[in-house]
């Protein structure tokens, strides 16, 4: 039997490396991870998801996207045919936005968002904030690898003006009953892993690695 070529697509900013502690089983998964690349001048979201879409090269895979990654899978799914649609910690139309992301919209208050200070988060590791604010400072060195300004001010006004409001059928979500950024009482059909927060992926890690095969091969996963 042939492996299950299994597509993993990271969050805003972020680098393929949070998913360092997912591991399927090799004998039936092909993990291949995804990466940003930076949008082309006025590219849509839909032109951008094309692009990456030709990065696929197995037939039937499953696509799995985190967050932003996650919007992006399903606006790749429209160019692939794919085998399953998996997103994490992300949304599955723009109906499951808080109201904050609503109200960017509205005022446009997202073109206002200091984007220099992600692409300069170094400069921020220079001071003491406390230990928790310098672990943090760590975490996103290592993981949010893109730091280009063109696009992360692209990015975030692709996510505040996503204009999907159904949902496509057979996508399945996961998301944590404990998210900040996209909170679980917005959310609706998912699967709820309880105590995740939005950096789920990392923390989470052993449940997304027993259940994440089971979900692929469409059977029962852990009760949580």
């Amino acid at each position: 039997m042939s492996k299950i070529p299994v597509y993993f697509m990271p969050g805003l900013a972020a680098s393929s490396s949070i998913f360092e502690r997912i591991a399927l089983p090799v004998a039936l998964f092909d993990m291949i991870l995804l990466e940003w690349e930076i949008p082309e001048a006025n590219e849509s979201l839909s032109e951008y998801a094309e692009r990456i879409s030709k990065k696929v090269t197995h037939k039937n895979p499953v696509l799995i996207g985190v967050s932003f990654g996650g919007i992006l899978v399903q606006e790749m799914a429209n160019f692939l045919d794919v085998r399953k649609v998996i997103i994490i910690s992300s949304v599955k139309t723009n109906l499951e936005f808080p109201t904050t992301f609503k109200v960017a919209k509205t005022t446009k208050a997202y073109k206002l968002l200091p984007t220099n200070l992600i692409s300069n988060i170094e400069n921020l590791a220079k001071f003491s904030f406390g230990d928790k604010f310098n672990q943090r400072i760590k975490l996103y060195q290592k993981f949010l690898s893109v730091r280009d300004k063109k696009y992360l001010d692209w990015a975030i006004e692709k996510i505040i003006l996503w204009d999907r409001t159904t949902i496509e059928s057979g996508t399945i979500h996961i998301h944590g009953d404990a998210d900040e950024v996209f909170p679980i009482k917005n959310i609706e059909k998912c699967i709820v892993v309880k105590g995740g927060t939005h950096i789920m992926i990392l923390s989470k890690f052993k449940w997304f690695n027993a259940n994440l095969p089971k979900i692929i091969l469409g059977q029962e996963v852990e009760s949580i």
